[in-house]
């Protein structure tokens, strides 16, 4: 267990309508230490009833909050954001521990999710409309922007915090209460974020987190209440598919973050050694498990075996798996078994198809982790295009290296996906920097760049991985209504 120099950021309970409360059946699910297996919290296990209560708060919280003037809307936001950055180091304890991933990435994580309330704490204030000029001197014609009303969101597992921030914060500073469902697996970063959000003043039922076990319940309220006019879901593309089905009746606005297969192109004219970077940098990351990481790796075949050789080292040298309170660890664990599992399949399929494998880092766990949990660090050479994990998102820390001769084929291979979410290459010819970058079938492209999410720039994909636009000026358009005004008798 951890110490917390904040005690009260470790909740268990919901937090409903500014009060914090059990599940109505006082059942509880227990909350475990991927890195361990221990079970570190039992938490409230809401469901139908706790949801329905959250979304009654929630907007009746809404009928003051739209009001809320902006400047009001900014100012708490920016508390908030202090009160993020003045608590970051119990923050990153509580996500190391439920979600695994080391401390230092923990750390970055709660640096980059309080970047989101501070950008739209500072957006707020600008949400804009326009004039237009009428078709005749007798009219006026305007556009408002109003909040969109009350919010859902569902959260993932990968990012508690930080993809928790990337909606609360728009959500909030358009003027619109939100109800959300963090992911089971890691509740108690949620929470520590509401009791945070309380401390700076934001009105009791703005904020709502139900937590619990039955996401079929829970998510059939999430996108079929009637007072919802929006939800907001970071998922896999499985997931939002259901998602977007249940909500077509009620004809709610939705924002889809869904899975991707980042293709990661390393060009002849590259610089190695920056390639080699960035692609450590996409790839493992959090284990490998985000859904921008780099998936399938084209390395063109002059450099091929450089490209291979490289990697090969600075894996060995850097990669160190182990529990994420250990300084040294780099690499912590998968979020459950079943991923360790889907990622042995997905690997053995390519190995049968023809890849060779070869396990490459510092992978001796010490004694008390659970093994279960953790997958090696692994580079697959000479991966044929037909392997399932050129099709599946793969969320582990494998390198699947597949060789291409030219620019014209790599971009077929790249796009012979369904996802369309990031795409990452490395070149320096500038002709061909343009080229790629227009025609990669992707909402995000990092070019010479292996980190590229940020609170300024548009987060999100095309095709089946989904649609709408998270942080940004952009971000906050999915939070808001247009409203035109025909005004008539001017003159």
């Amino acid at each position: 267990m951890i110490s917390l120099l904040n005690q009260s950021l470790w909740r268990t309970q919901l937090y409903i309508g500014g009060e914090w409360t059990d599940a109505d059946s006082g059942h509880t699910f227990a909350v475990n230490n991927p890195a361990t297996g221990a079970i570190i919290a039992q938490v409230a296990n809401g469901g139908a009833s706790e949801t329905r209560r959250a979304i009654v708060a929630a907007d009746i919280a809404q009928r003051k909050w739209k009001n809320a003037p902006a400047k009001t809307r900014s100012q708490l936001l920016r508390k908030w954001f202090d009160l993020v950055v003045e608590n970051q180091e119990d923050l990153a304890q509580i996500l190391t521990l439920e979600q695994g991933k080391p401390l230092a990435e923990a750390r970055r994580e709660i640096a980059y999710g309080a970047s989101y309330i501070e950008w739209f704490a500072e957006e707020a204030k600008r949400i804009y409309g326009d004039v237009i000029a009428p078709p005749d001197n007798g009219k006026r014609i305007l556009v408002l922007k109003q909040p969109v009303g009350v919010v859902a969101a569902i959260t993932p597992w990968n990012f508690p915090n930080a993809m928790l921030a990337r909606k609360l914060a728009p959500a909030v500073a358009a003027g619109c209460s939100i109800v959300v469902k963090p992911a089971a697996q890691t509740p108690l970063s949620a929470l520590a974020l509401a009791v945070l959000a309380e401390r700076a003043g934001i009105p009791a039922g703005v904020i709502n987190i139900v937590c619990g076990e039955d996401v079929a319940a829970i998510g059939s309220e999430l996108t079929q209440h009637p007072a919802l006019r929006k939800l907001s879901f970071t998922g896999s593309t499985a997931v939002g598919k259901k998602l977007l089905q249940q909500c077509a009746a009620g004809v709610k606005k939705v924002t889809m973050e869904l899975g991707g297969n980042a293709p990661f192109i390393v060009f002849d004219d590259a610089d190695m050694d920056a390639a080699v970077a960035g692609a450590m940098a996409s790839k493992f990351r959090n284990s490998g498990q985000t859904c921008v990481c780099a998936n399938r790796f084209y390395i063109q075949a002059a450099v091929y075996d450089e490209f291979v050789a490289k990697i090969s080292r600075v894996m060995s040298e850097e990669l160190i798996a182990g529990d994420g309170f250990v300084e040294s660890t780099t690499l912590g664990p998968l979020i459950s078994p079943v991923a360790v599992e889907k990622a042995r399949g997905l690997v053995a399929d390519a190995v049968a198809r023809g890849a060779v494998r070869k396990e490459i880092g510092q992978f001796a766990l010490a004694e008390g982790l659970a093994k279960e949990y953790f997958y090696p660090p692994t580079l697959l050479l000479d991966v044929p295009p037909d392997a399932a994990l050129c099709n599946e998102e793969l969320f582990a820390p494998v390198v699947a290296l597949i060789k291409f001769t030219h620019e014209e084929e790599v971009v077929a291979l790249a796009n012979a996906t369904e996802f369309g979410l990031a795409a990452y290459f490395y070149s320096q010819n500038s002709a061909r920097i343009w080229r790629l970058a227009e025609q990669l079938e992707v909402g995000m492209v990092g070019v010479n760049e292996g980190i590229i999410s940020n609170e300024m720039a548009p987060f999100g994909g095309i095709k089946q991985s989904g649609w709408g636009r998270e942080g940004s000026a952009y971000g906050m358009e999915d939070y808001v209504n247009i409203k035109y005004l025909c005004i008539g008798s001017i003159s």
